[in-house]
């Protein structure tokens, strides 16, 4: 993610995740480290708030409203009581929500529609939750704007675009791919090499995507992550990366 370089070292345990920080938002006695601790979780999660909010109240003004609420209770350090292994980072901000929308319900004296009710939002899969929907669009986000990031570091290695341009355009040969990348970074590029640079690019977004799932999680240990992966839909991205010990070890193939 922009800001928290990967591990060297590619390992799960030298991952920080949500809940330190959660921990470090409500410590006592370094109100400035709590506020940066705060900051940070607010920057990362208000949009994925803010989507599941929106996806539940019509009304936008509603939303908007309720959605900052989660957001100052995150800054006011309102989560103290937080226990990392009672589930999800995720768990907890929806649970927040929620209850939050629940009791905008119950003081405006009405009912949600009956096909949407709360309480029938099946946990399934991202194309029936909305809070599901909303988290795997962030993890996303925060993956590619963590890819380009590198890409700005390693400007020899246009990871970002050349994978932004197999998003684009998905069908393209790896002659047609290198021509677009050449086109853009100004040099001619090989159809071989524009390969290699892809597959790279894919491994280097896998690896940034685990890292990105393990930060909300309270035991991120190989099993948890694959679990939350599919949950998420975004196991896809990772498999032609998961070797045979990956629950073992916990590391990506390199090639």
């Amino acid at each position: 993610m922009p800001g928290t370089p990967a591990p060297e070292n590619g390992r799960l345990d030298a991952i920080t995740t949500r809940w330190s920080l959660i921990r470090q938002a409500h410590s006592d006695g370094k109100t400035r480290d709590a506020e940066t601790a705060r900051g940070v979780l607010v920057l990362r999660y208000a949009k994925a708030v803010r989507g599941y909010v929106g996806g539940m109240l019509k009304n936008r003004e509603d939303a908007d409203e309720l959605a900052q609420e989660v957001v100052v209770r995150l800054l006011k350090g309102d989560f103290a009581g937080a226990d990392p292994t009672r589930g999800r980072f995720r768990d907890l901000l929806k649970t927040a929500a929620r209850n939050m929308v629940r009791n905008h319900w119950e003081k405006q004296s009405r009912r949600r529609p009956v096909d949407a009710d709360l309480g029938t939002v099946a946990e399934s899969t991202a194309a029936t939750d909305p809070w599901l929907a909303s988290w795997q669009k962030t993890v996303l986000d925060h993956v590619w704007a963590a890819l380009r990031e590198v890409e700005k570091a390693n400007p020899k290695n246009p990871a970002h675009t050349l994978m932004k341009l197999r998003t684009d355009f998905p069908n393209d040969s790896s002659e047609q791919l290198a021509d677009k990348l050449g086109k853009k970074l100004g040099a001619t590029i090989r159809a071989d090499t524009c390969r290699q640079i892809l597959r790279r690019g894919r491994l280097k977004f896998a690896e940034l995507l685990i890292e990105e799932v393990t930060l909300g999680l309270d035991d991120p240990n190989p099993g948890r992550i694959e679990e939350e992966l599919a949950a998420l839909e975004l196991l896809d991205y990772v498999r032609d990366f998961l070797p045979a010990d990956w629950k073992q070890r916990g590391e990506l193939m390199k090639e």
